[in-house]
């Protein structure tokens, strides 16, 4: 992977917007763009370029993943699952996780983080 592109986007709020159309793919790059950041969660905006992927992570939350446009290459826990766009899959609580482009996709990723007080 050659480069990682963050950046926020902040739409107006009680406005429509295309989500496909607020990221972009660039040349060997994954870009990710932050909708809505709060200490309770995130969403974000992610663009993975032919090629590229995210290495091999762990998140203490749930993370519920939507493929908005493409092909992807999703490995939960070393089990990898091909999707297409409209596929939605939830990365379950601190299973590792890596995202692989075979072919660009972008998606959609939504970390929640409250509600996990309850759980001890």
């Amino acid at each position: 992977m050659n480069a990682v592109k963050k950046s926020m986007f902040e739409p107006e709020k009680g406005k429509p917007f295309i989500i496909v159309e607020i990221i972009e793919y660039m040349p060997d790059s994954v870009v990710i763009k932050t909708i809505i950041k709060k200490t309770t969660g995130n969403v974000s905006a992610v663009s993975f370029d032919s090629g590229e992927r995210l290495e091999e992570s762990k998140s203490p939350f749930d993370t519920f993943i939507q493929i908005i446009d493409g092909q992807a290459e999703i490995v939960i826990n070393n089990v990898s699952t091909h999707m297409t766009t409209g596929a939605s899959i939830i990365i379950p609580a601190h299973s590792t996780s890596l995202f692989k482009a075979n072919n660009r996709f972008k998606m959609i990723s939504t970390v929640i983080k409250s509600g996990y007080e309850d759980m001890i």
